[in-house]
């Protein structure tokens, strides 16, 4: 295997398309499909499935990708380690779920671009139940969540940010009209939640279910911002971080409820691998997010 492969096969793993590979790489897609070609013959699968003009990754492919991540990542490791350590360079990946990616990280990036142009900054997006595993499976080099404390054995975890959690509902919605919210208020309203797997989703169902809150509907969205706007339109009841509405509720286009008894609250975090090497371009990176984000940061594992 040739570590040109390895780039080119990561690249298509993410693109999923030879055209867009090509283009990304300043490859012809001939050259693509080639060391395509030749890499499934050297190991003797097919690591993509070609579905008329679409390709998909075959399950070996999907077994194949976290090692060409840990390759590539130990090889950019190497080759840090032989130049100017003084000198932060070479590339990181980072990955965020949506809310973190529009109203926390571009202050970070913009900051971090501008001390460390040197280095390359690769960010990918990332479903909430995907973070943990694409960290741990040295796909990403850091991603930050936003979630209840976390522990765990194989990363590391460090607070941020406390985030208060809002429940919110349109300005001529009924329950705005209250002065503070009863459990049985909320009964038999209509929840518009965030995806499966996010943590304060978790936290919000966890305190319905302790009262015996039984929502009408449930609809779920990928976007916070599509939440928003059909909290707006008076569709349901919305839960989400501060950060997310505070401009909405000044605005007086949303209210924020008073649950009696209840008040929520998650933490920003960043993780990364508690075995992976801190390069000088990690350790820079890590130092801007404490500044950005934090006084007194505590890294934790277990």
């Amino acid at each position: 295997m040739e570590l040109r492969q390895l780039v080119t096969f990561r690249m298509v793993a993410t693109t999923l398309s030879f055209s867009r590979t090509a283009q990304s790489l300043n490859y012809v897609q001939s050259s693509v499909t080639a060391q395509m070609q030749a890499l499934e013959e050297e190991l003797g699968v097919r690591l993509f499935d070609r579905l008329g003009k679409r390709i998909a990754l075959t399950d070996a492919g999907k077994r194949f990708l976290p090692y060409v991540e840990k390759i590539l990542g130990l090889t950019e490791e190497a080759r840090e380690v032989v130049t100017d350590e003084d000198v932060p360079s070479g590339s990181l990946v980072i990955s965020a779920p949506e809310t973190l990616c529009i109203y926390r990280l571009p202050t970070l990036l913009r900051l971090f671009r501008d001390r460390f142009p040197q280095v390359k900054v690769i960010f990918k997006p990332s479903p909430y139940e995907e973070l943990r595993r694409r960290v741990s499976d040295g796909m990403v080099d850091v991603a930050f969540v936003i979630d209840e404390p976390q522990r765990s054995t194989a990363l590391m975890v460090e607070e941020l940010i406390m985030e208060p959690l809002l429940i919110l509902v349109s300005p001529d919605h009924d329950l705005a009209r209250l002065p503070s919210l009863q459990a049985q208020d909320l009964d038999g309203e209509s929840f518009l939640l965030t995806e499966t797997g996010c943590g304060y989703r978790v936290l919000f169902e966890r305190a319905l279910n302790e009262q015996g809150v039984h929502p009408t509907t449930n609809l779920e969205f990928t976007s916070v911002e599509a939440i928003k706007q059909c909290v707006m339109a008076s569709m349901g009841v919305a839960f989400l971080p501060e950060v997310t509405v505070a401009r909405e509720i000044a605005q007086g286009r949303l209210v924020a409820l008073n649950w009696i008894g209840h008040s929520f609250h998650v933490h920003t975090q960043i993780l990364w691998h508690k075995e992976k090497w801190l390069s000088p371009a990690l350790n820079a990176f890590l130092e801007v997010t404490r500044e950005c984000m934090s006084k007194s940061p505590t890294p934790v594992h277990s």
